[in-house]
Order: C-alpha cells, then sequence, then structure tokens
C-alpha cells in the first residue's frame, strides 16, 4: 500500500500545476462523498459536493485528497463539516442543492 501512495504521489508531481489541482479536487471528491451521503442525508450529492469543492481551501482540498486513499476519518469529517458552514457554501448550496432537491419532490 505505501508502494502505491509513493508511485501516486510521484505521478501527480510530475503533473502540471492546473492537473495536480483537478486529480487533488477529484481525489477529494471521494472522501466527501460519503461523508455527504452520511451526515447530510436528503442533501442532493453532486450539487453539494461541488459547493464544497468550490469553497475549499487548497489546503483542505490537498488533506481531502489524501483522506481518498484509506477512506474518510474524523479530519474529513471535520474538514467538511468547517467548508458547509461557510457563508459561502451554505449560499452555494441554497442555489444550487435547494433547486435540486425541489426538482425531486415535483
Amino acid at each position: 500500500m505505501r508502494g502505491l501512495v509513493l508511485a501516486c504521489a510521484l505521478s501527480v508531481a510530475a503533473c502540471s500545476p492546473q492537473a495536480q489541482d483537478q486529480i487533488a479536487r477529484e481525489a477529494a471528491r471521494s472522501a466527501i462523498t460519503p461523508v455527504v451521503t452520511e451526515r447530510f442525508p436528503g442533501l442532493p450529492v453532486e450539487p453539494a459536493i461541488d459547493c464544497i469543492i468550490d469553497n475549499a481551501s487548497a489546503a483542505q482540498i490537498r488533506a481531502l485528497a489524501a483522506d481518498a486513499v484509506l477512506g474518510p476519518t474524523e479530519s474529513t469529517v471535520e474538514i467538511v463539516s468547517d467548508i458547509v458552514a461557510r457563508p459561502e457554501t451554505l449560499a452555494c448550496l441554497a442555489e444550487r442543492g435547494l433547486p435540486a432537491l425541489l426538482g425531486g419532490l415535483t
């Protein structure tokens, strides 16, 4: 497992900064998904994840991406909860998540 993590790290290091960011965001998504589905039931998952990713700092994205290797931890939950509590994230959820939720009710 340690070798796999090292190989992934080396391959990411060879990418451009934009590619590294995209890889980290995709990895972070996989760590965020189980947290959103477990901690925020009923919330439309994809819009919520988009809002969380869009409002996370670079350091938070990196931490969440690292959590994707072994699965979500209590740290993952804390980071996601911190991001969700931000006014910008709440506004995003109201804008993107609420219409998705209401669309599912009709």
